[in-house]
């Protein structure tokens, strides 16, 4: 008997394109996956219109042997799923094998973060501007205490643009954050963190000062805005050029990166994985848990160093 699998393919294609409009692209995208499924379906004696669920099952994972990402296998398994649903709307089969077949999950990106060295240079660039008395020293001394506020704590940066002016009064290292869902969490802080606050705040009494008509912000960080403090955007740009004043890839670094470099390197100096659960304020550990790479690289550098058989090791090196 022949095999119409080629025939059946372009009556699919021609389908998507007259009855669901697909782009030329897209059609060439689900030719070309239906090509390699028919070829590798071939290679195991089976039509193309006549594969069962385990034909493509095996299809999925020889992907996977393939070094195929799971979102190129999802894409596979979208083509997969159209022809398929096409071949039982036309008659053309009793069942749709891809029914019971589940999507390839997705690997967990790793978040974008900075090593120390980078976060000391960008740091050091904001305090020396800082420092700097000419005109819009409250600007830049409000991004110095933005930024050591943001790497001692890890805040996220609504939960930092939106610190209660209260701030200010407090008296001690630790500080009270309202994270998601109204929930406090207390966050110590570093001595160059309560510095830069401390310039921050008399050089914004000072200016409040001088002021014709003082206006009484409840905000830490106020700005004409709608909320009424620095919008997080405003933040976001000031913090990319300062980057490139301090010759870092601006693309590579934002207020949420600070977040991941504090967390990252808490845990690679010997943090524990809850203590840092809690000071990021997240309410499940497996969100913390993007961070094991980290942990996985010091415990492998601590057997390295410690154990007594990879002394033994280096000795005979």
């Amino acid at each position: 008997m022949k095999d119409l699998s080629r025939v059946h393919v372009e009556a699919f294609l021609e389908m998507m394109s007259a009855e669901r409009g697909a782009a030329v692209n897209t059609l060439q995208s689900y030719e070309r996956d239906l090509d390699d499924l028919h070829a590798f379906l071939n290679g195991k004696s089976v039509r193309l219109t006549e594969a069962a669920s385990g034909d493509l099952a095996a299809y999925l994972s020889s992907l996977s042997k393939r070094g195929f990402k799971s979102s190129s296998q999802a894409r596979r398994l979208a083509a997969m799923r159209q022809f398929y649903k096409f071949l039982y709307a036309e008659g053309l089969r009793v069942d749709d094998p891809t029914g019971v077949l589940d999507a390839p999950k997705k690997a967990r990106a790793l978040p974008k973060t900075m090593g120390v060295e980078e976060v000391t240079r960008l740091l050091t660039q904001a305090e020396t501007e800082a420092n700097n008395p000419a005109d819009g020293q409250l600007q830049r001394q409000r991004m110095l205490a933005l930024l050591e506020l943001l790497y001692a704590t890890g805040m996220r940066v609504s939960e930092l643009v939106s610190l209660p002016a209260r701030v200010l009064d407090q008296e001690g290292r630790f500080l009270i954050i309202r994270g998601k869902g109204n929930k406090e969490r207390l966050v110590p802080l570093s001595q160059s963190s309560i510095a830069a606050l401390k310039a921050y705040g008399r050089s914004l009494a000072e200016e409040k000062a001088k002021a014709k008509d003082p206006v009484d912000s409840p905000w830490l960080f106020p700005a004409a805005s709608k909320e009424g403090y620095l919008p997080r955007q405003v933040f976001a740009r000031e913090l990319k050029n300062l980057a490139i004043r301090a010759a870092l890839t601006p693309s590579m670094i934002s207020p949420h990166v600070m977040r991941h470099a504090f967390a990252s390197h808490l845990l690679a100096n010997g943090a524990d994985l809850r203590v840092v659960q809690e000071l990021l304020g997240h309410s499940d550990i497996s969100t913390t848990q993007i961070y094991t790479h980290v942990l996985e690289e010091r415990l492998q550098q601590l057997v390295q160093t410690h154990h007594p058989l990879a002394k033994q090791a280096k000795k005979h090196e």
